[in-house]
């Protein structure tokens, strides 16, 4: 059974942030859709999804992020993704994810893209 775990109380600036640990695979990717569902359902459209304790994602687990995408930015908002360890980032990178999606190194970055300074 795979580990996997998503917290999405945490707020910073305008952003939600989600934190995902562990294997984000088929098993586990039912718990990263609910989190996303949670969080638009709560009119939270600007999502960070921090990945620096992720180990894995699967095919699946990139469909969620695909899946989630436009209904945040349909929202006024966007489903950035930051601080991705390398080996996971790889997998990102080698389907094309950084041309779908805003990526940054780490999630202060990904918030200051929504919350720009003046």
């Amino acid at each position: 059974m795979s580990h996997f775990s998503v917290s999405f109380d945490r707020r910073q600036g305008s952003a939600r942030v989600l934190e995902l640990r562990g294997e984000l695979d088929a098993h586990t990717a039912p718990d990263f859709e609910a989190a996303l569902q949670a969080c638009l359902e709560d009119g939270d459209h600007r999502l960070v999804a921090d990945g620096s304790a992720l180990d894995y994602v699967s095919s699946a687990g990139l469909g969620v992020f695909m899946a989630y995408v436009e209904p945040s930015r349909d929202g006024g908002g966007d489903l950035k993704i930051a601080a991705l360890p390398e080996r996971v980032f790889e997998v990102f990178d080698l389907l094309g994810f950084p041309t779908v999606f805003d990526m940054h190194p780490t999630v202060a970055d990904a918030v200051a893209a929504f919350d720009p300074a003046p």
